[in-house]
């Protein structure tokens, strides 16, 4: 029994010291490639000289999202990049977000708006509401952001879109940090953040993408088209970022944005039932990912979450097996070394390699601290597992 739980242990450390050397390792050295002048840059398919056909348009679908609106759209408008626009998508807002965008944007010139009235059946609104954006759309190249995020700088847009300078890309995922706060819910918010960044974009980099975040995304609409839109997830609520990205995105389509001049910057929950909220609506998401993404998470948070449980299991038998004068075999005693020493070199190897990423990551989570968010996101992603199995009916969700 002793050493069958020892084993079990080995295997699962193996398994998370193999994602952390050979596929984080590639986010953490990743070398971005550097860029010239933004105002000089050359645009996604500039083989054409047409602007129409070489210019960006940058979506921002909002709902009742007045003052986030008034205070993002004169820094979307002041984007350093040759030919863009921002297009706005009201969709049913009552807050006054209609009558600002009539009378108020005037002095935004690369700013416009389309109102959407009522809710269809037949998709979900925010699907619905990116769907006419990108059918209306001037440009070829659409970039993604929400109402509440801010850019990290003028360059946000053209460094976005930089690697789309590559006629092969079609999709450039970039990270979205949320602001510091005090308190516990924002460290747990920042740190699974940073731990979803680390998964997506060093797959990504290791040739399997599978998901994308929308308030920091660039594709083009051929695309989008090309696969029908959201027509296969039509009416799930979300998943207009990472259930596309994960339907669409290949090896050779997908490449990755970590220049910081390229974040942009979100606003985090700052209550429980807010981010509890915002946590179901992604947990729903997640089951429809194609089954080998579904495995290869499965595999990862499985195995982060049970090296650690299985980790105090074996502390507490060696404890016992002390406190009740029980000796070892030699066999358990060799497993135990290598294991412990396996689970010491996986907690430095975490330590060193996802505190790298998250000084790239706008220093997402203090390095000193690495240690601690590895524990409190194996709690996390093992309490989540539970109450996802258990789960009853499910109430409805909502995008805003």
């Amino acid at each position: 029994m002793i050493t069958a739980l020892l084993i079990t242990w080995l295997l699962l450390v193996g398994i998370q010291l193999i994602y952390i050397l050979l596929v984080y390792s590639r986010t953490a050295f990743y070398r971005q490639p550097l860029q010239s002048d933004p105002t000089l840059l050359p645009v996604p398919s500039a083989k054409s000289t047409d602007p129409a056909q070489i210019g960006i348009t940058i979506i921002v679908c909002a709902r009742n999202e007045l003052t986030n609106l008034t205070e993002l759209l004169p820094l979307l408008n002041e984007q350093q990049y040759p030919v863009f626009e921002v297009l706005v998508m009201d969709d049913r807002s009552t807050d006054g977000t209609q009558l600002f965008l009539e009378n108020d944007i005037t002095e935004l010139s690369q700013v416009r708006f389309i109102r959407i009235d009522r809710e269809h059946e037949h998709v979900t609104p925010k699907k619905y509401a990116l769907t006419i954006a990108l059918k209306k759309a001037i440009y070829p190249t659409v970039l993604l952001t929400d109402a509440d995020c801010r850019p990290a700088s003028a360059n946000w847009l053209a460094g976005m879109v930089a690697p789309l300078q590559d006629n092969h890309k079609e999709i450039s995922l970039g990270f979205s940090p949320y602001d510091y706060q005090p308190g516990f819910l924002n460290l747990l918010i920042r740190s699974e953040t940073l731990m979803t960044a680390v998964q997506y974009f060093s797959l990504a980099l290791a040739g399997s993408p599978y998901m994308g975040v929308g308030r920091n995304l660039a594709y083009r609409t051929s695309v989008f088209f090309a696969n029908r839109g959201f027509y296969t997830h039509k009416n799930v609520v979300g998943g207009d970022d990472d259930l596309f990205i994960n339907e669409v995105a290949t090896a050779l389509n997908t490449a990755v944005c970590l220049d910081p001049n390229a974040f942009m910057w979100s606003k985090p929950k700052e209550t429980w039932a807010g981010w509890r909220t915002q946590k179901r609506r992604h947990l729903n998401v997640g089951k429809y990912y194609k089954p080998g993404h579904t495995f290869r998470l499965g595999l990862l948070t499985g195995s982060h979450v049970l090296s650690w449980l299985l980790g105090l299991v074996v502390g507490i038998v060696v404890l016992v097996h002390e406190i009740q004068h029980h000796s070892f075999t030699a066999n358990e005693w060799l497993l135990l070394r290598i294991g412990t020493g396996l689970f010491i070199f996986r907690k430095l190897a975490f330590w060193g390699i996802v505190g790298r990423i998250s000084y790239r990551l706008a220093h997402t989570v203090h390095w000193a601290i690495i240690p601690l968010v590895d524990l409190l996101l194996a709690a996390y992603y093992g309490m989540a597992g539970i109450k996802t199995m258990f789960r009853r009916r499910k109430k409805r969700l909502y995008w805003r």
